[in-house]
C-alpha cells in the first residue's frame, strides 16, 4: 500500500514514515499543501495522511480541491487542532478520518490498516495486489491471508514477519 504523508513537522513525518515501513507500507512525505495535493491526484497513492496545518496549501483547502476534483483516494486528517468545529469539517469536507496529535502510532497504524480493508472489500477482484496459490490469497495491500476451509472463507490478518515469510513462498512455490 503507497501512503502519501503530507506532514510539515520533520520529526513527526520521520515517525510515521519509520512506523508505517516496518509495518510493510511504502510511504512517502510531502511537506506543504500544493506538493500534497498534485501527488494525491495522481492516482499513484492509496491513502492521504493530511495534516491540517500546512504552509502554502492547509490540509482542509487540499481536501476539498481533492474533493472538488472528484479524486476519491482515502484521507486520514491528522492534526493538532482538537476542537470539535475542526473535527466536524474535516469529515464533512470529506475525509474519511480525523487523528488528533499527539497520538500513538499503534492507533495511527490500526486506521490505517482499517482504510487498507475498506479499499480491499469494496474492490471485488483480483488483482496484482494479491498472490494465490492453490486455495491460498495473500492480499499485498492489507497483509492478510485467505483461504476457503469446509466452503468458508477465512482470513488471517498478518504480523510484518509473517507476511514477509508467506509472500517469499507463494513467489516461490515448491523452492526450499
Amino acid at each position: 500500500m503507497r501512503i502519501l504523508i503530507a506532514e510539515d513537522e520533520a520529526r513527526i513525518a520521520r515517525f510515521m514514515e519509520r512506523g508505517l515501513k516496518a509495518n510493510g507500507y511504502a510511504p512517502t512525505i510531502v511537506e506543504d499543501g500544493i506538493s500534497a495535493l498534485d501527488l494525491a491526484s495522481s492516482g499513484d497513492f492509496d491513502l492521504l495522511i493530511l495534516d491540517v496545518g500546512l504552509p502554502r496549501m492547509d490540509g482542509f483547502q487540499v481536501l476539498r480541491a481533492l474533493r472538488g476534483m472528484d479524486v476519491q483516494i482515502p484521507i486520514l486528517m491528522v492534526t493538532a487542532r482538537t476542537g470539535v468545529e475542526d473535527t466536524v469539517q474535516g469529515l464533512e469536507g470529506g475525509a474519511n478520518d480525523y487523528i488528533a496529535k499527539p497520538f500513538r502510532f499503534e492507533e495511527l497504524l490500526a486506521r490505517v490498516k482499517l482504510r487498507a480493508r475498506e479499499a480491499t472489500a469494496g474492490a471485488g477482484t483480483v488483482s496484482a495486489d494479491v498472490l494465490e496459490l492453490g486455495d491460498l490469497a495473500l492480499d499485498l495491500r492489507t497483509r492478510v491471508a485467505r483461504r476457503e476451509v469446509g466452503g468458508q472463507e477465512r482470513s488471517v490478518e498478518l504480523s510484518s514477519r509473517e507476511f514477509t515469510m508467506a509472500r517469499v513462498f507463494l513467489e516461490n512455490p515448491n523452492q526450499a
